[in-house]
């Protein structure tokens, strides 16, 4: 991920209160210290049948028997989900089960294990605020144990083989196209591992400038976003929402703080800050930000970068905020927000902000998260209102390829993260052998 440093620009009408022309301006990102590699996952399947003698998972009867012969045609294709070498695997399992000896489950099972493990490899590119959503490819015997103890093998293959149905839809449309080999559909189809296929769920496509709620995989509703120009571009991000907040206040950054109010503060005094609904506070977060004497900040200082200053600007109709905000954890300040600015939803390219996501309508938002329709607090304090005990897994995508009927829909490469498979980050398990 790329370090930003990100500015605002805040407009002076002649006496009237300074509104920000973009209040999306994140925090600079932390700095991410390099992490060893994780170790390759098992896939060795010797130790699950010494511990289960007799067991066979696949040559157990027809039934199971149809379900490997599944497999084949499941790895055949696999190149497309990452697994480079499974047609080879294909042709392994096949004659296995020409054979049908107890020695041949072994076999089928090393290649599903392959194949699982290919599936469940972590995303590259995406910053994790919550890591119960990274995905981590599991041991030969979890898988095999999940196999062998499963209701229905044959749903239980399917459900690893299809991710979800956005994944599945986008997959058998590029085959079918023949751009099974596209480094958009690879990239694309690489992130949207990450979508779970049960429960709720919110999908941002940065690169179609769209939000999608899903419930089950499946999009029940969308709405247009506004995400980051290409110059500040809005990150790839997983984590969870866990609350609506009501009338926010925005946080200025430092960088703004400095470059566009000290000055203004020092031509006009502390009067213009009443005038702009700002409030000078002791520190940004609950209980510490209490309102301090902005007569008592040497603004000077602030415009030479030499002291820190923290302001906010409080709830109302100009605040950039707008009337809602959705925040989830991320090492970026990235979040979710309402907008005065109506009017830009309707531009057909929404790369206008300086990272965070605004959305087209925060109300409906709101209710989808909340289970009811919201009841917005009367006065101007900021509130957070919970949206439940578990939270909502939120994930900030770029989708360049997605699935649209019977074919491949490409969106601009505004990031350029997809030109080639190594700029999109798409890996294969060749190595997980």
């Amino acid at each position: 991920m790329r370090a930003w440093l990100l500015v605002a620009l805040v407009l002076i009408g002649a006496g009237s209160p300074a509104l920000a022309q973009d209040a999306d301006v994140a925090p600079i990102a932390k700095a991410h210290l390099a992490e060893a590699p994780a170790p390759p996952p098992d896939s060795n399947v010797a130790p699950f049948y010494a511990s289960h003698p007799g067991t066979l998972v696949w040559l157990r009867d027809a039934n199971t028997r149809a379900v490997a012969t599944k497999l084949v045609d499941i790895l055949k294709r696999a190149p497309i989900d990452g697994l480079a070498d499974g047609p080879q695997l294909a042709e392994s399992v096949q004659a296995a089960i020409a054979r049908g000896q107890p020695l041949d489950d072994q076999t089928i099972s090393t290649a599903w294990v392959r194949y699982v493990q290919a599936m469940k490899r972590p995303v590259e590119g995406v910053s994790f605020g919550d890591k119960t959503l990274e995905l981590r490819p599991p041991s030969a015997s979890a898988i095999l144990s999940s196999a062998t103890y499963t209701p229905s093998l044959a749903a239980y293959v399917d459900a690893v083989a299809n991710v979800n149905p956005l994944y599945s839809a986008l997959r058998g449309d590029a085959i079918a196209a023949g751009q099974q080999d596209d480094p958009h559909v690879l990239a694309s189809l690489d992130r949207l591992r990450l979508v779970p296929a049960s429960g709720r769920a919110l999908l941002v496509d940065v690169a179609n400038a769209q939000l999608m709620m899903l419930k089950d995989g499946n999009v029940t509703d969308t709405m247009k976003v506004i995400v980051g120009k290409p110059d500040f571009p809005t990150p790839l991000l997983a984590g969870k929402i866990w609350y609506v907040t009501f009338n926010p206040y925005w946080h200025i950054p430092q960088d703004v703080a400095k470059r566009k109010v000290a000055p203004i503060v020092l031509k006009r005094g502390v009067s213009y800050l009443k005038a702009a609904r700002y409030q000078t506070v002791a520190a940004f977060g609950g209980d510490k930000e209490e309102p301090i004497d902005p007569a008592s900040v040497d603004w000077k200082a602030v415009a030479a970068g030499d002291v820190e200053v923290h302001i906010r600007q409080l709830s109302g109709p100009y605040n950039m905020m707008g009337k809602m905000k959705f925040g989830f954890d991320n090492d970026y300040g990235i979040f979710l927000h309402d907008t005065p600015h109506k009017d830009l939803f309707a531009k057909a390219k929404r790369n206008l902000s300086l990272g965070c996501i605004r959305v087209e309508r925060p109300q409906e938002l709101a209710e989808w998260l909340l289970g009811h329709e919201p009841l917005v607090p009367g006065d101007d304090s900021e509130q957070n209102v919970l949206i439940g005990k578990q939270g909502v897994p939120i994930y900030v995508s770029y989708l360049t390829a997605r699935p649209n009927g019977d074919k491949v829909a490409f969106a601009d490469d505004v990031y350029k993260l997809d030109d080639d498979q190594n700029g999109g980050k798409v890996t294969t398990a060749t190595a997980a052998k």
